[in-house]
């Protein structure tokens, strides 16, 4: 069975036309990405000028063999300076934990706690399977109403407009990261995730697991005064 080929307009006004959609379609496509770069302008900070605030949430980026990845590692040291300068009291550690032998938010603790940061200080949240799952189980399930937001670069604008969507007012940390292939992986995987991003924002699902509010957070704050 022969497939065949897709013929181009042969006359002007078609391949005009055709341009026309190209670029209307491209448009389409880069106005989730450009409504997260808008919204979250005024959003972004350092570790050094970040607000001092209670909580940091601190969002999972994967294992190897069981320990942080580099690039979760880079979040995690970032919460640790931020502790350290008292910028922070309390740190909520976000990621997978679907199956027994894959357990971001354990990983994260134990990172957090080797680098200084008290373990009474550390909550977990283990049904962090996405960001919007992460931002909501925050507000809804740990009480978070205000928070500073670590992650990398490429993915800091999305974390902070979708935590501002779930009611958690948000400061964004982007952490530096090598320009390797999973950093343009990432890079280029956002342009793709700003869309589900935008539908998040607006229709506001229910996280793939909500469960019952955990007092955890409050323990933690209340254990500084």
């Amino acid at each position: 069975m022969r497939i065949r080929r897709p013929r181009l307009p042969r006359t002007r006004t078609g391949q005009r036309r055709l341009v026309q959609a190209v670029m209307a379609a491209c448009v389409l496509a880069l106005l989730p990405a450009t409504w997260l770069y808008v919204s979250t302008a005024d959003r972004l900070r350092t570790t050094a000028d970040a607000p001092r605030t209670e909580v940091a949430v601190v969002f999972g980026a994967g294992l190897w063999n069981g320990e942080p990845s580099p690039y979760l590692a880079h979040r995690l040291d970032a919460a640790v300076r931020l502790y350290r300068a008292g910028r922070i009291r309390a740190v909520l550690v976000t990621g997978d934990n679907s199956r027994q032998d894959y357990d971001e938010p354990d990983a994260m603790r134990a990172y957090l706690t080797r680098h200084g940061v008290p373990d009474g200080r550390i909550v977990s949240d283990y049904a962090g399977f996405d960001t919007w799952d992460s931002c909501v189980r925050a507000k809804k399930i740990f009480g978070v109403d205000r928070a500073l937001l670590i992650s990398q670069g490429f993915h800091i604008r999305r974390a902070v407009a979708l935590c501002e969507a779930a009611g958690v007012a948000s400061y964004g940390i982007g952490v530096d990261a090598k320009h390797d292939a999973t950093w343009y992986y990432g890079g280029t995987r956002e342009v793709f995730a700003a869309g589900k991003a935008a539908l998040d924002a607006v229709f506001r699902p229910g996280p793939r697991f909500l469960g019952p509010k955990e007092p955890g957070l409050a323990r933690a704050l209340a254990a500084g005064r």
